[in-house]
């Protein structure tokens, strides 16, 4: 099968680890692992002296934490919507019943900055959730002017990094950024199962709210402390988790991954744009490449790649809209290959 999709193709050696025998929690081996996770993690964002939150369950459920255990202690919200993953935000807000401001951004266009401050200065929210990449659609968001943003009116800022993590430079500690998520299957390179919060130590001793009993900071910041979860985790998946941190740290960090991704983005969308295929974002990130093509509503490509190729891009919510990832393992060759396959099943499109 060639991947990509999200997590994308596995290196060899961390797949073997979700072969190997699963060991027993609840054991002074397993706390070190996941200690030593979460150092590797902080020091991957650069969220110096911050803790981490680590969940069996996919990214939603961590932006579900985050509303019931951080937003709803805010006056009013204000998301950033720029496609479904932005909109999910708006929702979560909407359904624990946090006062939020619905904030639209096209579809692939990015954020009128002088436009969102405007607006941030009439409705005075005290915590602005956003992404910075917007999956849905490719395009990435500026940090450095949303955080300039929030801190000129003293607002918490949340980000979704869920598909920028080592895909994307990014500070936490110096965007003033109060919390981060993510989860394994997009930069981690890794299977999905788990999600990452990251508190900034300016939430130290914050004072949560309880409205969640499987996701509340407390009892799992607690359960932390000695490395271990408060119920039964995805234990072969924080294996690899632990063993993919310690790959990258012996790689140097997050540069090297980030640079592989960028090189990748750069060779495939020269070759989007020699058979003629757009790429809408305004400011793409390098995490994916969204791309148009002439297919229709009937997902032509998408089903022959499957059927014809064993391989696997991800559709998009307009007909002809195609995803790509450029997480996991792919060689440029691989992406030559994927494009002259894109195209000859377009050239089958009515």
């Amino acid at each position: 099968m060639n991947s990509f999709v999200f997590p994308g193709n596995l290196d060899p050696a961390i797949a073997q680890v979700g072969a190997e025998p699963i060991p027993y929690m609840r054991t002074d081996f397993f706390s070190q692992i996941n200690k030593e996770s979460e150092q590797m993690l902080l020091e991957l964002i650069h969220c110096k002296e911050g803790k981490t939150i680590i969940y069996t369950g996919s990214g939603t459920g961590a932006m579900s934490a985050v509303i019931e255990n951080y937003a709803s202690t805010k006056r009013k919200a204000l998301v950033i919507d720029g496609g479904s993953f932005g909109h999910r935000w708006f929702q979560l807000c909407e359904y624990y019943g946090v006062p939020v401001v619905d904030y639209v951004v096209p579809f692939a266009e990015d954020i009128d900055y002088s436009n969102l401050e405007t607006r941030i200065e009439i409705e005075r929210p005290d915590i602005l959730l956003c992404q910075h990449h917007e999956t849905s659609s490719g395009q990435l968001f500026n940090l450095a002017e949303i955080s300039r943003i929030c801190q000129r009116f003293n607002i918490s800022l949340v980000v979704d990094v869920i598909s920028s993590f080592l895909a994307e430079e990014l500070d936490m500690d110096a965007l003033g950024i109060d919390i981060c998520v993510t989860s394994t299957q997009k930069g981690l390179n890794i299977p999905p199962g788990l999600s990452i919060i990251f508190l900034s130590k300016r939430l130290k001793d914050y004072p949560f709210n309880h409205n969640g009993y499987y996701w509340d900071f407390e009892t799992n910041l607690s359960n932390l402390e000695r490395g271990q979860t408060p119920f039964s985790p995805a234990t072969t998946i924080y294996l690899q988790l632990h063993a993919r941190l310690k790959q990258l740290m012996a790689e140097g960090g997050e540069h090297n991954n980030i640079e592989l991704v960028h090189q990748r983005a750069q060779c495939f969308r020269k070759l989007c744009k020699e058979y003629g295929w757009g790429v809408p974002a305004q400011t793409p990130s390098y995490a994916i490449t969204g791309f148009q093509t002439r297919d229709s509503a009937e997902r032509i490509i998408f089903k022959g790649l499957a059927e014809k190729y064993d391989t696997f891009i991800m559709p998009g919510g307009n007909p002809g809209f195609y995803r790509v990832s450029h997480m996991g393992l792919q060689t440029e060759e691989d992406l030559r290959t994927l494009a002259s396959q894109i195209y000859e099943l377009e050239s089958t499109c009515r």
